[in-house]
């Protein structure tokens, strides 16, 4: 991006060479509709370049959790830039607020969702909470340290949890076992650990509500994360959806799964191997062949979205293998003023390592597609279409997986294990996502009855065919492998919405390919520049979560699960 309004070669080092923009901006003379719009120009010019400082401290820092520098880095922009900033950003929102100008803005839809935002920012904002919510930023990146700290030795081999994981997939039941133990013994191995960091977590984000009124965090998320187009109960009918629609169709995949291993009891590290017994999908080796093959693969796509992932490539925007001292999952960053994005992630091997390149790639070209946009507001998407972005991508991107496989039969494999996947996942969401539900409407609960909750939850939502007799205390602690309970509280249950809209663009695209991207692309090109609803119009999908709109969307995956399997 070609700054306008601050200087090109400007670099923040503190909040002293930054503080002097920040009061330019709040005394922009506005005395005129045009004046109101370069102001709001210059707004989003200043947001960009914060939102990129702190996207590369976070990156770099996440790409090596061993380096001190790097967390120091980060930590001193959200204990001494960020909390700083929080006063003048709402200042300026109540200054784009107050205008007399607003109104003849507002009449443009992409104005209006702007503005309304603008309006929730001052709504929520307590000089109380800035000082809390540098303290949880802090707190909720030390996750990824512990985290990324964590290797184990399996036959004499040091390997990431990431890399570990692999083992699940072997062939051998006593190996798998022994891998299943010693991971998540591992993890045990920082349970208290983890335990204190959340209890902290727990109670500076229920002070945060408190601050702003709410009986509750959870309340106050709903609306901290714009959630302007469904309701908390809606939340709650999604998750009884997963129960009546998914649930069962999870259920016929583990009988069968039990019944082809013909195994007397189907134990979790059952859950991962090949239900024929053959040995697991070795769709790449290295972080360099899975970016050359998925240039190929989104070539067949859509050449545009190559296109854009060799850029990425070209830039350096990528860190894809996993190693120890690296932060664990995977995110797609978008750089608000670079205008491409940075995806991260720990590849090792696997084919979930290939599902994941392909949904971080959905986000990267969100960040493309959505570019165009005028302000930096417009392209900020809300999660419940950013997800549809990238889950969309890794049902449409299967059309190119062949080339990650030799033969007709591990592409079938590929994609039948990518199918049962999006039927296991969604139960996992409406667990996660009633767990926090309870937690924060409860934020005086002890440990004993935080495990007791998250046991009854996963009952809820279990199939009832794994046995986990010798494995309950793995059960009870294994809501801490979910990095969303710590750094992104409340952002989960987006992927389970997002879902459904991926399955029905996937099921456009199959219709008719041409009239199915344009869907998608439609969808993506517009940002947030209109309502949720109006978005997955744009896509040619509904936002819709009945047990009717899921059960006819699950129909078709088994429909589509079944001729692979035929």
């Amino acid at each position: 991006m070609n700054r306008q309004y601050i200087p090109q070669d400007f670099k923040i080092t503190d909040w002293t060479n930054l503080q002097p923009y920040f009061d330019e901006i709040l005394n922009y003379p506005v005395t005129s509709l045009e004046t109101y719009q370069v102001f709001l120009a210059h707004v989003s010019e200043l947001e960009s370049i914060v939102s990129e400082d702190l996207a590369w401290r976070y990156i770099k820092m996440t790409c090596d959790t061993n380096n001190q520098a790097l967390e120091t880095d980060y930590i001193d922009f959200v204990t001494n830039i960020q909390p700083n900033i929080a006063p003048y950003e709402d200042k300026i929102n109540q200054k784009i607020n107050d205008s007399p100008y607003k109104k003849d803005l507002a009449k443009d839809k992409a104005y209006f969702i702007y503005f309304r935002a603008i309006q929730n920012s001052i709504d929520l904002f307590r000089e109380e909470n800035i000082p809390l919510q540098a303290e949880l930023q802090t707190l909720s990146q030390k996750y990824g340290t512990i985290s990324g700290a964590m290797s184990v030795e399996i036959e004499g081999e040091t390997l990431t949890l990431q890399q570990a994981s692999n083992k699940l997939k072997e062939v051998d039941r006593e190996r798998r076992k022994n891998a299943y133990e010693i991971i998540n013994n591992k993890r045990l191995e920082s349970k208290k650990e983890l335990d204190e960091l959340f209890d902290q977590l727990i109670k500076l984000r229920h002070q945060v509500a408190l601050n702003c009124g709410f009986k509750n965090f959870r309340d106050y998320m709903h609306q901290a994360l714009g959630r302007f187009d469904y309701s908390v109960n809606d939340c709650f009918n999604f998750h009884e959806a997963i129960e009546k629609v998914v649930v069962p169709l999870n259920r016929k995949i583990e009988e069968h799964r039990k019944t082809s291993l013909a195994y007397e009891n189907l134990k979790p590290y059952d859950l991962a191997v090949d239900p024929m017994n053959r040995e697991p999908l070795k769709p790449f080796t290295d972080g360099e062949e899975l970016l050359e093959k998925t240039v190929k693969c989104f070539e067949v796509v859509e050449p545009q979205f190559a296109r854009n992932l060799q850029v990425m490539a070209d830039k350096g925007f990528l860190d894809l293998d996993s190693r120890i001292g690296k932060a664990p999952g995977g995110y797609n960053y978008p750089l608000a003023e670079s205008g491409i994005p940075f995806i991260f992630m720990n590849a090792a091997g696997s084919l979930r390592d290939l599902e994941t390149m392909v949904h971080e790639g959905g986000h990267a070209m969100h960040s493309f597609l959505s570019e165009h946009l005028k302000l930096n507001a417009f392209k900020n998407a809300p999660m419940e279409v950013a997800e549809v972005a990238s889950m969309s991508m890794e049902l449409i991107s299967m059309e190119g997986w062949n080339v990650f496989f030799d033969n007709e039969e591990e592409l079938k494999r590929a994609m039948i294990e990518q199918l049962e996947g999006v039927i296991a996942t969604l139960p996992w969401i409406a667990t996660i996502d009633a767990y926090q539900h309870w937690l924060y409407t409860h934020p005086e609960h002890t440990l004993e009855e935080r495990t007791a909750e998250w046991v009854k939850i996963c009952k809820r939502f279990d199939t009832g065919v794994t046995d986990m007799g010798g494995y309950e205390h793995y059960l009870a602690n294994s809501w801490q492998k979910q990095l969303h309970l710590y750094e992104v509280p409340f952002y989960y249950i987006e992927y389970g919405f997002a879902q459904l809209g991926a399955i029905a663009i996937w099921r456009n695209v199959l219709k008719n390919k041409k009239n199915g991207l344009d869907g998608y692309k439609q969808m993506l090109e517009l940002g947030y520049t209109v309502s949720i609803p109006e978005l997955y119009e744009a896509g040619k999908v509904k936002f819709n979560f009945s047990p009717g709109y899921v059960g006819e969307l699950f129909d078709f995956v088994w429909e589509e699960l079944q001729k692979l399997k035929s």
